[in-house]
């Protein structure tokens, strides 16, 4: 059935308003209301009932989820799950509960919110609004760490498979996942390819939570504490950068690409940046509404090929293929020259 398009005016006045929908998503995430729908369809009442809540302001919240196919309500009142909510489900696979929860969270959502201020000044203000740097923050406050730590697990795991099926890794050999996290990357790559063994490298606190053991991954990973800004293990014959360097300016990028460089003292030594990869022109890419998550929280920036490739170079790599992934991500390769 066709929609009747509305005037510029509330065309302008909705795109104000969106922050509502993202308020919306992180009350159902944080309310379960995913949860308590795997078993079939409910009342607002019956959610309000499981959650806590009263049932006609939950169901005012989910009635406008539903109008972006985020539940769906019957003319009774009943909601449904739909395709789009079913991975807020906690137990879904690759569950974006916590990822919605982290993207929504405090650290985020309030920096935007001066965007115009990060404008002007050309840089973050993040630290004025919180009194230290985005990671710093994370550390003086560790509940805002594991709400971090967890969404970028949630979010990684959708998106880790397709990445590690799209590159052709050699037969045999060591992969190095720089600023891994828990290891989701690591694990799938090592799943499909199993001649390979891997480094597992990150902080302390991170790697505590790591996803590697496994019976099918048995005697194939170690972990290694570090800071890639200063050193990664040498000599592997891969080394991956998923959603690293778009946390940062590109003279930081450049330190944690020549603390690679240095590390790959094997000939043919492949160093993958796993990152979103923007389009020219004007139509949409997630990569481009993370652009402005980085500018606002983290003074990064998401980047087209050409502005990899200079990084790539300035590092002393050559840069390599492109390969594009099932998923918003590509990978940019850069070889030992």
């Amino acid at each position: 059935m066709a929609t009747t398009p509305y005037s510029p005016a509330v065309q302008l006045t909705e795109h104000a308003l969106a922050y509502l929908h993202s308020a919306a998503l992180r009350a159902a995430a944080l309310l379960g209301v995913a949860d308590h729908l795997a078993d079939g369809p409910r009342t607002a009442g019956e959610l309000a009932t499981a959650t806590g809540t009263d049932a006609a302001h939950l169901r005012r919240a989910l009635r406008l989820l539903a109008t972006r196919d985020v539940f769906r309500e019957d003319p009774d009142g009943t909601f449904h799950l739909t395709p789009a909510a079913e991975p807020l489900r906690s137990d879904a696979p690759s569950s974006m509960r916590d990822a919605v929860i982290m993207l929504t969270d405090e650290p985020f959502w309030r920096p935007a919110g001066q965007l115009a201020d990060t404008v002007r000044a050309g840089r973050t203000v993040f630290e004025e609004i919180f009194g230290a740097p985005y990671f710093g923050h994370l550390e003086r406050v560790p509940e805002a760490g594991t709400v971090f730590d967890t969404g970028m697990a949630g979010l990684a795991e959708s998106e880790n498979d397709p990445v590690a099926a799209a590159y052709g890794f050699p037969a045999t050999g060591t992969v190095v996942d720089v600023g891994g996290g828990r290891g989701g990357l690591l694990r799938q790559v090592l799943l499909r390819n199993p001649g390979l063994t891997g480094i597992l490298h990150d902080q302390e606190a991170v790697l505590r939570h790591h996803t590697l053991d496994r019976p099918e991954l048995t005697g194939r990973w170690q972990t290694h504490t570090g800071d890639f800004f200063t050193a990664v293990p040498p000599g592997a014959d891969v080394y991956l950068l998923k959603r690293i360097l778009h946390d940062w300016h590109d003279d930081d990028c450049l330190r944690i690409l020549r603390t690679c460089r240095t590390a790959m003292t094997r000939p043919g030594s492949r160093l993958l940046i796993v990152d979103a990869v923007l389009p020219q022109g004007n139509a949409p890419h997630p990569g481009k509404t993370m652009d402005i998550l980085m500018m606002t929280s983290l003074n990064g920036r998401e980047r087209d090929e050409p502005a990899f490739h200079h990084l790539l170079t300035e590092a002393g790599l050559t840069p390599g293929r492109t390969i594009p992934t099932e998923s918003t991500l590509s990978i940019v390769e850069g070889v030992v020259g």
